[in-house]
C-alpha cells in the first residue's frame, strides 16, 4: 500500500488537453491552488481500491517546477504526500516523499508537449511513467504506468478538481 501512496503523490504533475500552454513554465503555473478528488488502483494486488486525495500546489520562488503537498486517504487511513519536480535543462528531476533512497520514488526525466507532461519514475527495479492531462483549468486527470516485460501497464488513475476559488488565467490561451 505504501508504493500506491507514493505513486499517488506523483499524480499531480500537470498537462493540458483542450487548453494549450506555450511552455512548461506556464504549464507549471496551472498547478497553483488546491486540488481534491478520487482515484483508483486499476491493476495489481490492490486492484479496485478507491481513495481520495487533497493537495496544495505551489511553484518555487526560484527556478521552474512545482511542489505538491497534501494527503491521500482510504477509509479512515491517511498518508501524507509530497512531491517536488524541477526543470533541469530540457528535462525534469525530483522526488516523492524522501526519494528512492528512502521510502519514495525519484523523478529521473521527462518531456513536455503541447498538452502533456510525461515524467519518468524510478524506485529500485521499478520503472515507469506518469502521464497527466489538465482537461481544463479546473480538472486534472493522471495515469501511472509501470514497465513489465517491455510493456507499459496502467496501474493507477486519478481525477482531481480545483477546489479553491482562484482561477488560472494568465497562462491559458
Amino acid at each position: 500500500m505504501r508504493i500506491v501512496a507514493l505513486v499517488l503523490s506523483f499524480l499531480l504533475s500537470i498537462s493540458l488537453n483542450g487548453l494549450a500552454f506555450a511552455s512548461d513554465v506556464q504549464f507549471f503555473k496551472g498547478i497553483e491552488g488546491k486540488w481534491s478528488g478520487p482515484g483508483e488502483i486499476i491493476a495489481g494486488k490492490y486492484k479496485g481500491t478507491k481513495y481520495i486525495c487533497t493537495f496544495d500546489g505551489t511553484n518555487p520562488k526560484k527556478g521552474h517546477g512545482m511542489t505538491i503537498d497534501g494527503s491521500c486517504r482510504v477509509g479512515v487511513f491517511s498518508q501524507k504526500m509530497t512531491a517536488h519536480i524541477t526543470k533541469k535543462g530540457s528535462t525534469y528531476k525530483g522526488a516523492f516523499l524522501d526519494g528512492a533512497k528512502g521510502d519514495g520514488m525519484d523523478v529521473t526525466g521527462g518531456r513536455y508537449t503541447r498538452n502533456r507532461i510525461i515524467v519518468d519514475i524510478v524506485r529500485k527495479n521499478l520503472k515507469g511513467i506518469m502521464v497527466v492531462n489538465l482537461e481544463d483549468k479546473n480538472q486534472l486527470k493522471a495515469t501511472i504506468s509501470v514497465r513489465h516485460n517491455k510493456q507499459l501497464i496502467p496501474v493507477i488513475g486519478m481525477n482531481l478538481k480545483r477546489i479553491d476559488t482562484g482561477t488560472v488565467t494568465s497562462s491559458i490561451k
